[in-house]
C-alpha cells in the first residue's frame, strides 16, 4: 500500500514539476524581446508600434473570431511556435449573449482521458493540410490537457482569457486550422 501511494506522489510531484517548467517557458519565451524572426512574421497590424501584448489584452487585430453555440465567441490572438517544439494558442472566449451560459462538455473533446479531468479546451485541434497531419491539445503526464481547464460557465458579456498548447508544426509551415467542438473552423498564421 505504501509502495502505490508513493508512486502516486512521485506522479503528482512530476506532474507539478512539468506544468511548472513549462509555464515558466511560456513566460520566458512570451516576452517580445529584441528577437528579429517574430517581427519579420508578426502580421502588418503589429507593425505599427509596440502596443501591449495579446496577454495584457491589446487591441490588435485577432488571428481569427469564431462563434460557437449560445452566443460563445473565442476570439484567437496569438499562435506562437517556441523552441521548445511546442505551440501556443492564445485568445480569449468571450459570451456575447445576454445571459450566463453553462460551457458545453463538447469543448473538452471525447477522449475518456481529458474528460475525467473536468471541463477544458481539450477537444481542440490543429489541421495541418500541407503536411496531412492533425495535432492534438498536449496532455501532462496524468492526463491532464495544456489547455484552460476548471470554468464551468461564463456570465453575459464576460471573457475568459484562454489558451491552448500543442506540438509545433514543422517550420515551413505557417498557417494550419484551428478547430474547437460546437466553433466554426478558423485559418490561423502561426508566428515564431
Amino acid at each position: 500500500m505504501s509502495i502505490r501511494f508513493t508512486r502516486t506522489s512521485r506522479k503528482g510531484m512530476l506532474a507539478t514539476a512539468v506544468l511548472a517548467g513549462l509555464a515558466f517557458g511560456a513566460v520566458g519565451c512570451g516576452g517580445g524581446g529584441d528577437d528579429e524572426k517574430p517581427k519579420a512574421s508578426a502580421s502588418t497590424s503589429r507593425e505599427s508600434g509596440s502596443g501591449p501584448s495579446a496577454q495584457e489584452g491589446g487591441t490588435e487585430e485577432p488571428l481569427a473570431e469564431v462563434k460557437g453555440s449560445n452566443g460563445l465567441l473565442l476570439r484567437i490572438t496569438s499562435a506562437e511556435r517556441d523552441s521548445g517544439g511546442f505551440l501556443t494558442v492564445n485568445g480569449d472566449l468571450k459570451n456575447d449573449g445576454d445571459k450566463s451560459v453553462a460551457i458545453p462538455s463538447a469543448l473538452s473533446g471525447n477522449e475518456t482521458e481529458i474528460i475525467r479531468n473536468g471541463r477544458s479546451l481539450g477537444g481542440a485541434t490543429l489541421v495541418d493540410a500541407k503536411g496531412k497531419k492533425r495535432y492534438y491539445v498536449l496532455r501532462d503526464t496524468d492526463g491532464r490537457p495544456l489547455t484552460t481547464a476548471g470554468f464551468s460557465s461564463i456570465k453575459a458579456g464576460d471573457r475568459l482569457a484562454v489558451f491552448m498548447q500543442f506540438p509545433a508544426p514543422p517550420t515551413e509551415t505557417t498557417e494550419v486550422t484551428f478547430q474547437l467542438p460546437t466553433f466554426a473552423s478558423a485559418t490561423i498564421s502561426i508566428s515564431g
